[in-house]
C-alpha cells in the first residue's frame, strides 16, 4: 500500500492537515462539587454527590467521560468551558502540582471584579496595598457573617492538578469556598510539605508533585444543641488527601534501571 495524495498538502500546505496542539501545561478544564438550577425563575445553588467537570475542549470532555463516567453535554456560560459532564465519580485520584494550593481570602463584586484580596490580616493584593493591614474581623464567626452578608471576603482555595489517570491530559483546577476546607488547611499544607510539594527560590529547590485523591465528602449528624437540634442535617465537603510523591512512569523506570545495574 502506498499513500499516493501525499504530495497534494505540499501544493496547498494551508489546507494540510494540522495535528492537535499539546495543552498538557495548560489549564484545560475545572472540576466543581456544584452547580446553578433554575427554580420558581430564580438560579440556585445545588450541592453534588458526584464530579462535575466544566472544559471547552471536546477531547479533554469526552476522555473526563471515558475515566470518569457521564455523558458530554452542553451549558449555559458566557466562559470558554462550554461542555460540561456530570460524572458518576465520587472520588478522583489526582497529582497536585508544585506548589499547587493556594488559600486566600478574596471577595468579587459582579462587574467590578475582585475587590479585596487578603490572607485574613493583610492584603495580599494589588500590589500598591500589600502588606498592607486589611481590617478584616479576628474571629471566625464574624467573617463568616461579614461574607455572608456580601461585606467581606469569603476563603479561596484553589487547587491545580493532573489526573493520575491521564496526565498528559491538561491541568485542571478546583476552587473551593468551604470553610470546611480552610478547616482542614493546617494538615494539608502540613502533608504538602512532608513530600516537598513547594518550591524553595532561595536555595534553587523545586517543588515535586504529589499524588493525592479529591473526594466529594457527605457529613451527615443530628445536632442535640441548637436551632437545628433533633434534625438530621447533611452536606457536602471537598476532601484532599495527600498520599505521597508522584513519580511518572519514565523516573521508575529509570529507578528500576539503575537499581538493577
Amino acid at each position: 500500500m502506498a499513500n499516493h495524495l501525499k504530495a497534494i498538502w505540499d501544493a496547498d500546505p494551508d489546507s494540510a492537515p494540522q495535528e492537535r496542539p499539546s495543552f498538557e501545561n495548560d489549564i484545560v478544564g475545572r472540576f466543581r462539587s456544584g452547580r446553578l438550577v433554575k427554580a420558581g425563575g430564580k438560579e440556585i445553588p445545588e450541592s453534588l454527590n458526584e464530579w462535575r467537570v466544566t472544559t471547552g475542549d471536546p477531547v479533554v470532555a469526552d476522555k473526563i467521560a471515558e475515566l470518569l463516567g457521564g455523558e458530554v453535554e452542553s451549558w449555559e456560560t458566557d466562559k470558554e468551558d462550554d461542555l460540561q459532564v456530570l460524572t458518576a465519580t465520587k472520588t478522583v485520584h489526582i497529582i497536585i502540582e508544585p506548589d499547587g494550593v493556594d488559600a486566600s481570602f478574596k471577595q468579587f463584586i459582579p462587574g467590578v471584579g475582585l475587590t479585596h484580596h487578603c490572607d485574613g490580616f493583610n492584603f495580599l493584593s494589588p500590589d500598591e496595598d500589600k502588606g498592607e493591614p486589611c481590617r478584616c474581623p479576628s474571629l471566625i464567626n464574624e467573617r463568616k457573617m461579614k461574607a455572608q452578608q456580601g461585606r467581606g471576603p469569603k476563603p479561596s482555595v484553589d487547587i491545580e492538578f493532573r489526573l493520575l489517570d491521564a496526565p498528559d491530559l491538561g491541568k485542571f483546577r478546583f476552587n473551593s469556598g468551604s470553610w470546611k476546607l480552610v478547616e482542614a488547611l493546617g494538615p494539608l499544607f502540613a502533608d504538602l510539605d512532608k513530600f516537598g510539594n513547594a518550591a524553595d527560590e532561595e536555595n534553587g529547590v523545586e517543588g515535586k508533585p504529589v499524588r493525592a485523591s479529591l473526594t466529594i465528602e457527605n457529613v451527615t449528624y443530628v445536632p442535640k444543641k441548637g436551632r437545628m437540634a433533633g434534625q438530621t442535617v447533611s452536606y457536602n465537603k471537598p476532601v484532599v488527601k495527600v498520599l505521597g510523591v508522584y513519580a511518572s512512569e519514565a523516573a521508575e523506570d529509570e529507578v528500576k534501571t539503575l537499581k538493577a545495574a
